[in-house]
């Protein structure tokens, strides 16, 4: 089981969220880097100060993979399928494999791309 994060997952971080470090931390004592991709880290980023420093220190954690050709043809085709969607979550769920969980602030538009990707992911609240 991996742990895919969303933007409103990294955002929970940034804000020092307790539930969302508990779950980084866990996943991290586990040896299981949650991921995300590069989309996902765009929508967030905005330069690493402030407040922003928990999220910088979260990401030392975090396996950030690039929203290539590849990830970008499976999430056009599951847009596809869904007949909606936002592009940077459908990338996040292309990249979830069986047994996986999603940690989202939109569990609902998350929740209907898995279902169109056919696959077995939790969704869990951010």
């Amino acid at each position: 089981m991996r742990l895919l994060l969303d933007a409103g997952a990294l955002i929970a971080l940034e804000r020092a969220d307790r539930a969302a470090w508990a779950r980084l931390k866990s996943a991290l004592a586990a040896r299981e880097a949650p991921t995300t991709h590069g989309g996902i880290l765009a929508e967030v980023w905005r330069g690493g100060r402030g407040r922003q420093a928990w999220l910088a220190r979260a990401l030392a954690g975090i396996d950030v993979v690039p929203l290539d050709a590849r990830l970008g043809r499976a999430a056009g085709a599951l847009i596809g399928r869904n007949g909606a969607g936002d592009a940077m979550d459908a990338a996040l769920v292309a990249l979830a494999a069986d047994d996986d969980v999603i940690v989202t602030s939109d569990p609902h538009d998350l929740q209907r791309l898995v279902a169109a990707s056919s696959r077995h992911v939790d969704v869990v609240p951010a």
